[in-house]
């Protein structure tokens, strides 16, 4: 049996990290850097940014990422490249999903600077590809992980708190949907079965998580680092990114997937979306109820998402939430790394029943 743990080549968790890219990147490049950088971030954090590489006079170019990351994004920045040898995403994910979508296609390297722990997708061997419009395309894998992730403890813990709390519904899936697909035995995006390793730390991921969420929530709200937001940021990034990516998805993630067709939901997060997902996968697996009890108890406590109407569709009909599984159940889709068959319609139920289910817990 094929067993596949992958990793960045580096993962740098340090506060002031943003003003030593340059640094970074002369340990893999020579001729210039392509900063793809979100546009917020870009008016907050530019000299910052480009500090180091004036200082250095290390040549460098800086284009703002276009707002979605699709095939068209990915191509205006490969045809603006010139001599640079090294992508750098700076930015929330899809800014670093197109980098790295841009890294690959144009065969170079690529380092990641995350500016909030909102996703696990940073340190990730893949890209999701959205159509101009925000709906979700299709998974990109990519042949290697990024070779640099660096977390600047500094500016994350003054990012917005609901991009943390977002990051914490992304990284709650990880063990839910390790678990399942360890039990189906699942071959991952990464072209094996899940390692003993990437299990336990998709179960660290998940005990950092109950342990250290609320106490991480007040650091960010205050705008300080801690001990708590150090251990949060990890968890949200690298645990829940190794686990996922070499453990596999499941029904959490795909279910997201599927809610992109809905309009309601463009305006939710990632994670906050998944959040919703993995409560409907807890009904799928009819996982016990004491179980259940503590996951809807854990997303009260901190924030997340536990009914229609807060990720957008609280006004959603049947056929709504039958689309919803129909994309979800699709060909491409993880929901068959599942231990058991799930059709479309046992999708719109769980859904359904999640959002019920929030009445009584």
């Amino acid at each position: 049996m094929r067993k596949v743990l992958c990793s960045p080549g580096s993962y740098i968790q340090q506060e002031g990290a943003m003003g030593q890219l340059a640094q970074e990147y002369a340990a893999i490049g020579s001729t210039g850097a392509h900063l793809l950088v979100d546009p917020t971030i870009d008016k907050l954090y530019h000299n910052q940014i480009v500090s180091s590489f004036d200082q250095g006079k290390v040549p460098y170019q800086l284009m703002e990422f276009g707002g979605e990351c699709c095939q068209e994004e990915i191509e205006r920045h490969r045809q603006h490249l010139g001599q640079a040898d090294v992508i750098i995403g700076i930015g929330g994910g899809k800014t670093l999903d197109t980098a790295k979508a841009v890294a690959h296609f144009s065969h170079l390297p690529v380092i990641i600077v995350p500016t909030a722990a909102s996703s696990d997708a940073p340190c990730s061997r893949l890209s999701v590809l959205y159509t101009p419009q925000g709906v979700f395309d299709r998974y990109l894998p990519l042949p290697s992980n990024p070779n640099v992730v660096i977390m600047d403890t500094d500016i994350i813990a003054k990012a917005p708190a609901r991009f943390l709390i977002a990051g914490l519904g992304d990284a709650f899936a990880t063990y839910y949907e390790a678990a399942a697909c360890v039990q189906s035995n699942a071959t991952t995006m990464t072209g094996g079965h899940a390692t003993n390793a990437s299990f336990a730390l998709a179960k660290l991921c998940h005990d950092t998580l109950l342990e250290d969420s609320v106490k991480a929530i007040a650091a960010a709200k205050a705008g300080v680092r801690t001990a708590a937001l150090e251990n949060i940021i990890e968890a949200n990034t690298l645990l829940s990114g190794l686990g996922f990516e070499s453990s596999g998805l499941a029904a959490a993630h795909s279910i997201h997937d599927g809610m992109t067709a809905l309009a309601g939901t463009h305006k939710m997060l990632h994670g906050e979306k998944v959040a919703f997902g993995t409560l409907a996968q807890l009904i799928l697996e009819d996982r016990p109820l004491e179980e259940v009890k503590e996951v809807y108890g854990y997303f009260h406590m901190v924030g997340l998402p536990t009914t229609l109407a807060e990720i957008g569709i609280g006004d959603a009909s049947d056929e709504d939430l039958l689309k919803v599984g129909e994309l979800a159940c699709g060909p491409d889709e993880t929901m068959g790394n599942m231990p058991f068959e799930v059709t479309p319609i046992d999708v719109a139920h769980a859904m359904r029943a999640a959002d019920e289910l929030n009445k009584v817990l």
